[in-house]
């Protein structure tokens, strides 16, 4: 495709503008099937697609250059292919008329797409010529309607001498105005927009020029904002879309269509074929090629002229460089040896770092012996422990009967009660049958003697009286010793009864203050075991055999990192005396957990953890050091976070995570804490040490909830100490030999209690069985009182009257024996039937408990057997605690002397391993160097050695330069540039390549401008026909001229097949065919836009009705092109579809006042 020519960077068009060429890419009409074939080149003259100069042998080049001489010049060229053959030319026309009819007719059959970019959108157009304000319309003579074409042409860089409306920019401005600007919109859209991402889908080009001359562009995107203001840019712009703003078969103004379309001179109307079609443009440039080329052709001959002087100078290096031929053996054999030497060198560091190797892995192997030393006194106190940690896993592992033993336990309590209750029960029994029996004996005895008193009353009658009197006297003062002694009982009884009731309740307290003593006593021993075991394990507060877990974890295949945790090894406390118990109780559950980064890691995590015993959480988070600065209060707030130090970020991150760690305050009480959160906004939750869980709710409100105390059991009681496991040890044993001595203190004093309550209720009993007796006394004695009162009264024997109210009392209390004892009958039948269900649960849980027991048996014979042997061996143990103290101390002394020692041993290592890195660094380097210098010398000799054989060989070659007077180095040099000054003359003499690529492009030139001709004769007669006229375009390429032949309808009739000369047509005819003419040409453009202006000022109705039909048919049946037609005629008697929209345009008021502005006819 021919290149465009755009102005100048000056936007000044009052000066001459020049031009420059840039590079254009062939676009085609998707529409168009037909091809054009080129004819192929000669094979021995093959194509070249860059201008450069090829390299080619000494004869081809001699044939170019000969024929260069012969038949390169342009000229020749010129009438090579100038003088064609008339019979080739009807052969050639011959082969391509059909299909390119063909093409047409077909294409007249479709309608072509409207154009994705390159087509305007919209113009305005604001103080520019004749008009204040405009947008794109079309109107009346005078109306204005060439100036669109005008803006157009301006807007997107043409020269204001192509419009043909003036000189220089500041001859568009409005009269009156001092500043004009014309603004076109391009479409900018499909695959091909040109930067759709800055642009978007329109390109909107603003040009601002004023009075004095200046002028600036604006190049904004669809939504107003300004790209570029580059003039560059616009021509990038314009050359993207192939849009030709100067060519004026594109924008063919109002008065280059009027010349155009009336009397043009043949030549005048060659020269606007060659200019539309870009033939001229191109023909230009290959021309100013061919000359630089012929330029080039004289320099070159002159540089054929030198080269003798060079061969000769090139001869003469080398002579010079033969004589120092042996130098370069002796140079030879000096690189040889600075390359042995290289690798001496490197043998001797190779051999260096050999020695700090060893070395090096002579302290580092003292180092396990060491430690050995070190861990050896750890070691004793593990061996006795494990036989015993297995026995219990085994016995944990078969479960527990706790809750049978405490059914049981109930039971037997409640059982215990009945039976106490059925034995005082049989007790109460056995005394009233005893009363009972009593009674009725002294109920048959007093009948007995009222029966003898029955029988001597009769004689003895005074003398009875008088002897009742005494009695009665008697009985009186019986009655009132009785009461007494009765009364000394009771008090007795009740005195004795308060001292057991506090003796029982004071053995009740020290029973229930001794549970709760040995429960501290086991739970000490427990915190000694677990302290035992952290000294021998650092993670047995965390859980069971977490080492096995760890180093099973290591030897195990991961998804993601290795897990992390315990997660509380990383964790300490920063005031353990105040939070750790609340931290335990909130944290604890978090510390024994493990953390992983891949989730599907967390199965096999959970299966190790519960394989060893363990039930702790697995988290997965990944490895996301975040900030959660944002997260935290104020810096007076003391947060969980705050109170806590942490060693690991990641783990820190993790416990952010999952326990909010971060927003977690911390207060002394529940009200503190409370009123802290009421600060916050936004709620939140806080820990009070007297342990409360307290919550405020964004939305108000808030509730607090107490937490759980820890048993003393409880193992996390071992975390946040701030101590190590020693000093929890000895704290622990010192708890647990204080409650050890305050048990047997309260076991004493329970047994003592228990004995001096036991002896009390024998007192009470004895007591009671006195008072019973004098009760019976003092009834008697009432009784005698009583009838010796009725027989001193009434005169009846004493005797018999005071045996009679005996009987009767004695009867009635036999009968309330009676009575007590047949409810004492019925209280233990309902509570033998209480007993009797419980007794079978009972049963049926000791049942139960004996299978548990034969389960367990076996495995707890060995375990019962070592705690016995260690109750055996307490008293031992305590004795040898203070020794066994003593030799901790000692261990630990051992301990720290050998860790010092293996600090030092450490140091020494690490030393040793530094010495070793810059040895090896330094070895690595020396035989990279080498290795970069040259290939591996095997078993070089000692470089000492080398360096003095080096040494000669280069004092040798030193005095073979001083004889030549120059290095080999330098007359080496100096030979290279003598040849290479040679063979580049030479290879300039052979670059003749670059005319024959301009004599191919020549031939293509000439076959485009033969296949375009042709087309345009065929397309012209084609357009004709649709008048019924028959024409030629004649071109005469010779001469330069193209004619046209037109005959119509009526010539047809009168004047036969002779044609006729389009200036003795009518004004109607001559414009049809030049419309035609017209359309032919435009057939071989390919830029979206044409634009004719009064096309038919000089038609008839008939002739402008048939051309709009026409042009609109071509223009629907173009693909991506836009047409635009200026006439001052109506369009009434046009067909418009819709593809086609007419604006009509209102004459401008010329200095008449405002426009009016946008009335638009469609």
């Amino acid at each position: 495709m021919a290149k465009r020519r755009v102005a100048d960077k000056n936007d000044n068009d009052d000066q001459q503008e020049g031009s420059s060429s840039r590079a254009k890419r062939a676009r085609f009409d998707r529409h168009e099937p037909e091809v054009i074939e080129y004819q192929a080149e000669p094979k021995d003259e093959p194509t070249t697609t860059r201008v450069t100069r090829s390299r080619v042998q000494d004869n081809d080049g001699e044939e170019d250059d000969d024929s260069l001489e012969d038949d390169g010049s342009l000229q020749a060229i010129r009438e090579q292919n100038v003088s064609e053959d008339p019979a080739e030319q009807a052969r050639f026309e011959e082969e391509h008329e059909e299909r390119i009819r063909e093409s047409i007719r077909a294409r007249g059959k479709l309608e072509g797409g409207v154009a994705k970019f390159g087509i305007i959108e919209a113009i305005e157009m604001n103080q520019f010529m004749c008009h204040k304000y405009l947008t794109f319309k079309f109107g009346h003579n005078g109306s204005g309607k060439s100036a669109v074409l005008s803006a157009i042409t301006v807007a997107l860089g043409g020269k204001a001498t192509a419009t043909g409306r003036g000189n220089g920019l500041k001859s568009f401005i409005r009269e009156g105005q001092s500043v004009s600007e014309v603004t076109v919109q391009l479409k900018n859209q499909g695959d091909e927009a040109y930067r759709h991402q800055s642009y978007g889908d329109s390109i909107i080009i603003t040009r601002h020029f004023t009075k004095e001359g200046s002028s600036s562009y604006k190049i904004k995107s669809r939504d107003g904002k300004v790209i570029s203001t580059k003039r560059e840019e616009l021509a990038a712009i314009c050359d993207h879309m192939n849009i030709q703003v100067d060519n004026p078969m594109n924008v063919l103004t109002q008065d280059s269509a009027r010349q155009f379309l009336s009397a043009s001179h043949p030549s005048d109307k060659y020269r606007f074929f060659l200019r539309g079609t870009q033939l001229s443009q191109l023909s230009e440039e290959y021309e100013t090629c061919m000359e630089n080329v012929s330029q080039m052709s004289k320099v070159l001959a002159r540089k054929k002229e030198a080269l003798p002087d060079l061969e000769a100078q090139f001869e003469e290096a080398s002579a010079r460089f033969e004589e120092a031929s042996k130098a370069r053996e002796q140079r030879h054999k000096a690189d040889q040896l600075k390359r042995e030497l290289a690798w001496a060198h490197v043998a001797t560091k190779k051999e260096e770092l050999r020695e700090k190797v060893e070395e090096h892995a002579k302290l580092a192997h003292r180092l396990p012996k060491i430690q050995e030393k070190l861990t050896e006194a750890e070691n004793e106190f593990v061996a006795g422990t494990e036989k015993v940690e297995e026995l219990e896993a085994e016995h944990q592992a078969l479960g527990n009967i706790e809750h049978l033993q405490e059914k049981r336990t109930d039971l037997q309590n409640r059982m215990r009660d009945n039976k106490v209750q059925i034995a005082a029960i049989k007790n109460d029994e056995k005394k009233v049958e005893e009363d009972l029996k009593a009674t009725r004996r002294q109920i048959e005895q007093l009948q007995k003697k009222i029966d003898d008193e029955m029988k001597k009353s009769a004689a003895h009658t005074q003398t009875k009286q008088d002897e009742t009197n005494q009695k009665l006297a008697i009985a009186l003062g019986d009655v009132r010793e009785a009461e007494e002694r009765v009364r000394s009982f009771e008090q007795q009884i009740q005195a004795k009864q308060g001292e057991a009731n506090e003796l029982k309740t004071e053995a009740d307290r020290a029973d229930q203050e001794l549970q709760d003593v040995k429960k501290r006593l086991m739970e000490c021993q427990e915190q000694v075991t677990r302290c035992i075991d952290q000294q021998k394990n650092a993670l047995a507060p965390y859980g069971n055999r977490l080492k096995e877990v760890i180093d099973k974890i290591g030897r195990l295949n991961w998804y993601g990192q290795k897990p992390l945790g315990p997660l509380g090894v990383f964790v300490t406390v920063k005031d353990p005396a105040k939070w750790a118990g609340l931290l335990r109780n909130t944290l604890g559950g978090y510390m024994s957990a493990f953390a992983v980064t891949d989730g599907r890691d967390m199965a096999q995590m959970r299966k190790l953890l519960k394989e060893t015993g363990n039930h702790a959480q697995v988290f997965v988070g990944e490895v996301d050091l975040f900030d959660f600065s944002h997260g935290e209060p104020a810096p007076r707030y003391l947060t969980v976070l705050r109170a806590i130090e942490c060693s690991n970020e990641y783990v820190l991150r993790v416990l952010i995570n999952q326990a909010k760690i971060e927003r977690l305050l911390l207060g002394e009480s529940r009200k503190e804490v409370d009123n802290l959160l009421l600060e916050l906004s936004g709620g939140g939750t806080g820990l009070s040490l007297d342990l409360y869980r307290v919550i405020r709710y964004p939305e108000g409100g808030g509730s607090s909830q107490p937490l759980q105390k820890m048993r003393p059991n409880d193992p996390r009681n071992l975390l946040f100490t701030g101590q190590d496991a020693a000093t929890q040890l000895k704290h622990w044993q010192a708890e647990g030999a204080a409650a050890e001595a305050h048990y047997h203190n309260l076991s004493r004093q329970v047994t003592e209690s228990r004995h001096k309550y036991t002896d009390l209720q024998r007192t009470i009993e004895t007591l009671k069985q006195n008072a019973r007796g004098a009760a019976r006394s003092l009834s008697e004695a009432k009784y005698v009182r009583d009838a010796l009162q009725v027989e001193a009264n009434e005169g009846v024997p004493v005797e018999t009257a005071g045996l009679e109210a005996a009987k009767e009392e004695q009867e009635r209390e036999r009968d309330q024996l009676l009575a007590q004892f047949q409810s004492m009958a019925q209280k233990k039948l309902k509570l033998d039937e209480t007993q009797r269900p419980l007794l079978e649960e009972l049963n049926v849980i000791k049942q139960e408990i004996n299978e548990f027991d034969a389960k367990c048996r076996a495995a707890t014979v060995g375990l019962l057997m070592l705690l016995m042997a260690h109750r055996i061996d307490l008293v031992l143990f305590r004795r040898k605690w203070r020794r066994l103290s003593n030799d901790v101390w000692m261990l630990k002394t051992i301990r720290s002397i050998g860790r010092k020692k293996l600090a030092e041993e450490q140091k020494t290592v690490k030393e040793a391993q530094e010495r070793e890195d810059i040895v090896q660094k330094e070895f690595e380097n020396w035989t990279e160097k080498a290795q970069n210098y040259c290939e591996r010398v095997e078993n070089p000799r000692k470089a000492e050695e080398v360096q003095r054989q080096l040494d000669g060989v280069q004092k040798a070659l030193k005095e073979r330069e001083k004889r030549h007077g120059a290095s080999v180095e330098e007359m080496t040099i100096e030979v290279n540039r003598a040849q290479a000054a040679y063979e580049t003359a030479q290879k300039d003499l052979k670059s003749m390549a670059l005319k024959r690529s301009l004599r191919i492009r020549f031939n293509k030139w000439y076959d485009f401008r033969r296949h375009i001709a042709f087309r345009c004769k065929v397309v012209f007669q084609y357009h004709l026909s649709n008048r019924g006229y028959f024409g030629k375009v004649l071109f005469n390429h010779q001469d330069g001229t193209l004619q046209l032949k037109v005959q119509t309808d009526e010539q047809h009739g009168t004047q036969g097949s002779r044609d006729k000369d389009p200036r003795s047509l009518s004004g109607g005819e001559k414009s049809f065919a030049t419309i035609c003419l017209l359309l032919a040409m435009w057939e071989s453009i390919g830029s979206p836009i044409r634009c004719l202006d009064e096309f038919d000022v000089f038609m008839d109705a008939v002739n402008r009705r048939i051309s709009m039909k026409m042009m609109i048919d071509t223009a629907n049946s173009s693909d991506g092109k836009q047409y635009v037609l200026i006439t001052p005629q109506n369009m009434q008697s046009v067909h418009l579809g819709k593809t086609v929209r007419v604006h009509r345009m209102s004459d401008p008021e010329r200095g008449q006042g405002t426009l009016a502005y946008g009335q638009t006819v469609a």
